[in-house]
């Protein structure tokens, strides 16, 4: 197989991806693909900071808008669906470049990816969300850690979505979802990646989510969430449980004032952070640049460019 160049734009939330990606996607002639896990949703606007239409019609966008709300979409979706725009780019004479976030997406199109669905069952989501909800996100993850310390060393305690399915793997199964991953076919896209990672001490980091939350809350975030809430889209729905969304149906529903709601946001937010940065350490091969010396676009360039031409690219 011969492998596909593609460069990807990693780095935690707030670091400066969107600004330079546009800048970059106009020089190279590329068109990006979002790699974020809650830019797929429609009518999810301004809370997860999607780039605004009248820019997606001079530089295409792809993998944003493409499910609602309350419509399941699995990473194995994703990786499915974005294999084709890839394929889609290249026959227009374009180059890709994925901008984004969200590691485990990074991980499935680019590391190997189970090719078939795993079992999934409502009703022991639910189980496990409501054990959650009563007792702690804490002893769902002491759970884990008995049955799969490998899996539990990976997720965060708070993440609940994740322990979650984890342990609804083990019911479905009777393995460690560590084992079914290691054990289950994989299926290789053919790309060969290039990271491009951005990066920024984590005290400016925490500036910048600080102030980009409270633009959004005074430019439309509370009134996006009311409208969801009025067409039907509640916390039932996984999305809608992400950063700021849950604090404010929190506010809607009269549990939290709006600055608790922001505080709250902020605070979640910054775990994020902190956590997207252990991540992407582990990511290889990446170019790392430090964003609050300079925005180092023309070396960023040169970087891609020596990638896609590359002669010697293995097979």
């Amino acid at each position: 197989m011969n492998r596909q160049p593609v460069v990807a734009l990693i780095g935690a939330t707030a670091v400066g991806k969107t600004a330079l990606s546009l800048s970059i996607a106009e020089k190279l002639n590329a068109e990006i693909i979002s790699v974020d896990s809650r830019q797929i949703y429609r009518y999810m606007d301004v809370g997860t900071d999607k780039v605004s239409p009248s820019l997606r019609r001079e530089i295409p966008h792809h993998m944003i808008d493409i499910v609602d709300p309350d419509e399941k979409f699995s990473v194995s979706d994703f990786a499915e669906k974005t294999s084709n725009v890839v394929s889609r780019i290249y026959a227009r004479n374009k180059i890709p470049l994925f901008v984004g976030g969200t590691p485990f997406y990074y991980n499935a199109l680019f590391h190997a990816s189970l090719n078939s669905e795993l079992p999934a069952d409502d009703n022991i989501r639910e189980k496990y969300e409501s054990l959650a909800n009563s007792q702690g996100a804490e002893l769902l993850h002491m759970r884990l850690a008995e049955i799969d310390p490998e899996t539990a060393d990976r997720l965060h305690k708070n993440d609940v979505r994740r322990v979650t399915r984890a342990l609804e793997i083990w019911d479905l199964t009777g393995k460690a979802p560590s084992q079914v991953y290691k054990e289950g076919e994989k299926r290789d896209y053919g790309f060969d990646v290039l990271y491009i990672g951005l990066s920024r001490p984590r005290e400016e980091l925490f500036s910048r989510i600080e102030i980009r939350l409270e633009q959004e809350f005074s430019s439309g975030f509370p009134e996006e969430v009311e409208w969801l809430l009025d067409h039907g889209f509640n916390e039932r729905y996984n999305p809608l449980k992400g950063l700021g969304y849950k604090e404010l149906i929190d506010y809607h529903k009269g549990k939290i004032n709006l600055d608790e709601a922001l505080e709250s946001s902020i605070s979640r937010t910054k775990a994020f952070c902190r956590r997207q940065q252990t991540w992407f350490k582990k990511f290889e091969p990446v170019v790392w640049f430090e964003m609050s010396e300079s925005n180092h676009e023309e070396e960023i360039l040169n970087a891609i460019q020596n990638h896609l031409h590359n002669e010697d690219r293995p097979e």
